[in-house]
């Protein structure tokens, strides 16, 4: 074990936020082989108890691993360096993005290219679903769990965060593992409380000025998105038909096709998948108010969504080997991930939907969304199709899937 000068820390963390591309598996494997591997910055067990710890927390897990690794090698400082710094670099990138989008989003060829993209990312969530059920489902309690959430979210339309609060204590009573494994003693921490409220003022107090501000617009998406930090359990799919209902049908910032777009900028970029909020904000307020404001938004929403990451890490690091012996917040994790698995299933049907079929309806007293099957778009099932097998079978680069399903629409778009 050795500790890392501050410059060492901003070259390192600097180069996982540059190359922190393909979701949080690939990032939480970057970052192991440049912290454990390659340097010895944190040891293996370290680094393990703490991802376990961080999948517990609302928000990017990825980002809260790398804002703990910089805690525990330069202290609070470390954790703002390396938090940022796994941030910024896809959050710039999508702030370009995002206003050219704003800008050029009605022109034809960039219709094209995004039919592409959206078919891949139909391929994407379903590629999420395999890996995090093929985790999370080794017993009937967590297949039962699966089974439920996915009924309750798109046949009944029940809140995403009553679903993780019920999975949550279902699984805390009946998921707990039979060895609880080491216990750690409770570390006699007395600052934390003035942690959670300093972080907690830090994260809110542009809250309540948006709202003296502007209560008309920054200040609802301000509060939507600070809400939304708070339920971010199990990663950026499991909340994004959730997101998705709340801006594009109760609040009417974004369009659905628009809502798929902005997913398939946030799969090309660097850092969290969660960026894509930032590309909802961005959007909202071009519609709103032009450029200035599409700009103040997108930091709004980035604020909003990241602050709390801070103030998970900082009040509970210090509890992180105290917590990894309690059998009950395991069972917790394990209950709110099986469950994730039925919100990423309600989240690929619905992709599906929207992407293949040009028209859609809904049926039953719940409004559950039902496509209408003579408006099917064989290019999108084809290209869908393709981009299965690239990245199924083929194991291709994501970036040069997303790559190839562009091109193959824009083909054929120019081909009629």
């Amino acid at each position: 074990m050795s500790t890392p000068t501050r410059s060492d820390l901003i070259a390192v963390f600097g180069r996982i936020g540059v190359l922190s591309f393909g979701g949080p598996a690939a990032q939480i494997a970057l970052m192991q082989r440049e912290l454990v591997d390659q340097r010895p910055w944190l040891t293996e067990e370290q680094f393990l108890r703490a991802l376990s710890f961080c999948m517990l927390l609302p928000g990017p897990e990825a980002m809260q691993l790398a804002t703990y690794a910089g805690w525990r090698l330069q202290g609070v400082v470390g954790g703002l360096i390396a938090g940022l710094l796994f941030v910024l670099p896809g959050a710039a990138v999508i702030l370009a993005l995002a206003l050219i989008y704003a800008w050029l989003g009605d022109v034809p060829v960039v219709q094209a290219l995004f039919l592409g993209v959206k078919a891949a990312v139909v391929v994407i969530v379903i590629e999420a679903l395999l890996k995090v059920s093929k985790r999370a489902l080794k017993s009937s309690i967590a297949w039962g769990l699966a089974g439920a959430s996915f009924v309750a979210i798109y046949g009944i339309g029940v809140p995403f965060p009553l679903i993780v609060l019920v999975a949550g204590i279902i699984g805390a009573t009946l998921l707990r593992p039979t060895d609880p494994g080491v216990s750690h003693a409770l570390p006699a921490h007395r600052s934390v409380f003035g942690t959670i409220l300093l972080w907690g003022a830090i994260w809110l107090a542009p809250l309540a000025l948006l709202w003296l501000a502007d209560p008309d617009f920054l200040a609802p998406l301000a509060t939507f998105f600070s809400k939304l930090a708070v339920v971010t359990f199990g990663g950026a799919y499991a909340v994004l038909a959730y997101m998705t209902q709340t801006v594009v049908q109760d609040f009417g910032w974004i369009t659905t096709p628009e809502m798929m777009d902005a997913l398939g900028l946030a799969e090309t970029t660097p850092g969290p998948l969660i960026l894509v909020t930032e590309f909802v904000g961005i959007l909202a307020g071009y519609r709103e108010g032009g450029i200035a404001l599409a700009i103040l938004a997108g930091l709004v929403t980035l604020w909003m969504t990241f602050a709390p990451c801070f103030l998970w890490i900082f009040a509970g690091a210090p509890y992180i080997d105290w917590l990894s012996g309690r059998p009950a917040l395991s069972g917790a994790l394990s209950g709110i991930t099986a469950a994730v698995v039925g919100v990423i299933l309600n989240l690929s049907l619905w992709f599906a939907i929207h992407v293949f079929f040009d028209a859609q309806t809904t049926l039953g007293p719940f409004g559950m969304t039902w496509p209408v099957w003579s408006s099917v778009n064989p290019i999108a099932v084809g290209i869908a199709v393709v981009a299965g097998y690239l990245l199924l079978r083929r194991h291709l680069d994501l970036l040069i899937v997303l790559a190839i399903s562009a091109a193959l629409s824009l083909i054929a778009a120019y081909l009629g």
